[in-house]
């Protein structure tokens, strides 16, 4: 079932198109990533989805019916540019916010002290914003978002200024939002995250959707023709009998464990089993096994292969 649902949305600043015609479909219940490159137009349609601002064509849905301003209250935003008032005391703040989310006071202190207490910073509570660390400051930027427990969070680059030991914390408690229910949608560049942590991406590049899916399927989408082969004897002699099976190779910088290392992209990713006997034929081959790409990998070729294209 989806959530959020946004429909060929379009939305220009002076002549600069951040958003072009642009879709997605976030499914209730999961971790979704939305990425790209500085300036791709991630933050423009995360102000739409906030109500922010609005799209000059096309519509966002939220559970089935088109977004509106009292949707909002549904939404927790935590955005890049954090925003705390640095002479309030830690706790008077955080009351502040919890109260504007609708909360009564008894139980946004309740919810408040839990809070706290996880995240180990109880002895903060009077202390001045401008005493916190970066870190701690996120911290409770962190918690004043989730705090009115809503249906979808946003996060824009949640992980910016966490050593990563309170990075890895942060992603738990992703994952436990998640498990309780939650829908997460988070705007990073940190890719390390999206394989952990996410089920579905989209990658935004120049104001355009480039590339939408499921992780896992993206990752065995692209290693289709990738393969890895370590083997002693002349590389040379390897690559002239593959011939035109092979489109694109890499000889890796160290050696593996089993003598030379060279990655190999093949013309017809149903070729394995020939490419390998052939490779027997003209080395001694010792290891092979599939490439399957990281997301960082995916990232930067997706990116680069659509600039091409649009030159």
């Amino acid at each position: 079932m989806q959530i959020l649902q946004v429909d060929n949305v379009t939305k220009r600043y002076a002549g600069h198109t951040a958003l072009d015609n642009v879709s997605l479909a976030v499914e209730k219940g999961s971790i979704y990533g939305l990425l790209g490159p500085n300036g791709a137009g991630k933050t423009t349609l995360i102000r739409i989805i906030n109500h922010i601002t609005a799209p000059d064509s096309g519509t966002v849905t939220l559970n089935g019916h088109r977004l509106t301003a009292e949707d909002v209250t549904s939404i927790g935003y935590l955005p890049e540019e954090r925003g705390l008032y640095k002479k309030m005391k830690v706790g008077e703040q955080a009351m502040f916010f919890a109260r504007l989310k609708g909360l009564s006071r008894g139980e946004a202190k309740r919810r408040l002290t839990q809070w706290f207490e996880k995240f180990d910073i109880m002895p903060w509570w009077n202390k001045k914003v401008e005493e916190l660390s970066k870190g701690m400051a996120q911290k409770i930027q962190f918690i004043v978002t989730v705090l009115h427990e809503p249906q979808l969070l946003i996060f824009d680059e949640p992980f910016s200024g966490f050593d990563p030991i309170n990075a890895d914390v942060l992603k738990r408690e992703i994952l436990e939002l998640r498990d309780r229910g939650a829908t997460i949608i988070f705007s990073t560049h940190n890719m390390d995250s999206v394989e952990r942590v996410c089920d579905s991406l989209t990658l935004i590049n120049q104001g355009r959707n480039i590339l939408s899916g499921n992780v896992e399927q993206i990752r065995r989408d692209a290693s289709k023709g990738l393969i890895a082969l370590e083997f002693q004897g002349d590389q040379k002699k390897l690559l002239d009998t593959l011939g035109d099976r092979v489109k694109h190779y890499k000889l890796s910088a160290e050696e593996g464990a089993l003598g030379s290392k060279l990655t190999l992209e093949l013309t017809d990713d149903q070729a394995v089993k020939e490419v390998v006997d052939l490779a027997n034929s003209a080395v001694t081959l010792n290891a092979f096994t599939r490439v399957i790409p990281s997301m960082d990998e995916i990232f930067i070729n997706t990116v680069n292969q659509n600039n091409t294209l649009a030159q």
